[in-house]
């Protein structure tokens, strides 16, 4: 999606008081904030990102591409989207995705990207976060309002459950259903869905012996194809990958 230049006026003053922004943002465990430029090489990071890298140092970080980090197979996931958002000048907004870090943690995440533009509308690099999905709060009444039509698509994944059967077992519109599902999870009911698949689908290819054919059946999907699309665009890898890499 085409998107609105962040002012250079923004970064200037971040980038003059960068020990300012990095105490800032270094308070924030749940979010991976960077910013890096025209090359996609880290300029300025928190220590989320160093501890989800398993390094020990900012140092190490900086200046360095998400390859040389992470190594070919992580890094060029990140490098892709960061060549969408600085060639292409194109935001990526709260994406869903499933992080699976060089240090073996693994989580889901909603992340944003957005160029950078200088005076002359030239980008030169690109700011962005990753905010980690907590667990809801067990006992917010929102949750329990909507937990029948939860319970429901997980015991139905294989059945392909639709949002409107899910907003009818709440008794609610798809409307409301949404606005509940944002208040619990931060997430619209669609990527609550696909959340759930592909991390159903995560748990079966590291604990079970099935195909991945019989895994995508088993989250919904009509062939194996469709899943591993969806399953590569969530996680950076394909369902093979993922097992390999996981499966101990």
């Amino acid at each position: 999606m085409k998107n609105q230049p962040v002012s250079i006026d923004v970064i200037q003053s971040i980038l003059s008081e960068p020990k300012i922004a990095e105490q800032l943002f270094d308070q924030l465990p749940d979010i991976v904030f960077f910013i890096k430029d025209v090359q996609g090489k880290y300029q300025l990071i928190n220590q989320s990102l160093v501890k989800r890298c398993g390094l020990k140092d900012k140092t190490e970080l900086i200046d360095q591409l998400p390859s040389e980090v992470l190594g070919i197979k992580l890094g060029r996931r990140y490098e892709e989207q960061d060549r969408q958002v600085i060639k292409q000048h194109e935001s990526i907004i709260r994406h869903l995705e499933l992080h699976n870090y060089q240090s073996q943690e693994v989580g889901w995440c909603l992340t944003t990207k957005l160029p950078i533009f200088n005076q002359h509308k030239e980008c030169i690099g690109l700011i962005g976060v990753s905010q980690d999905l907590k667990w809801p709060d067990l006992s917010d009444k929102s949750l329990k309002a909507i937990s029948a039509a939860l319970l429901f698509a997980e015991e139905r994944l294989q059945d392909t459950p639709t949002i409107i059967e899910m907003a009818q077992i709440a008794k609610m519109s798809p409307y409301q259903l949404d606005r509940r599902m944002k208040l619990v999870f931060g997430l619209t009911t669609g990527k609550w869905l696909l959340k759930t698949k592909i991390t159903k689908a995560s748990q079966l290819l590291i604990e079970s012996n099935l195909s991945i054919l019989e895994i995508a059946f088993a989250v919904g999907y009509n062939d194996q194809s469709a899943f591993t699309r969806q399953f590569k665009k969530a996680t950076g890898q394909t369902p093979t990958e993922f097992q390999k890499r996981n499966r101990h």
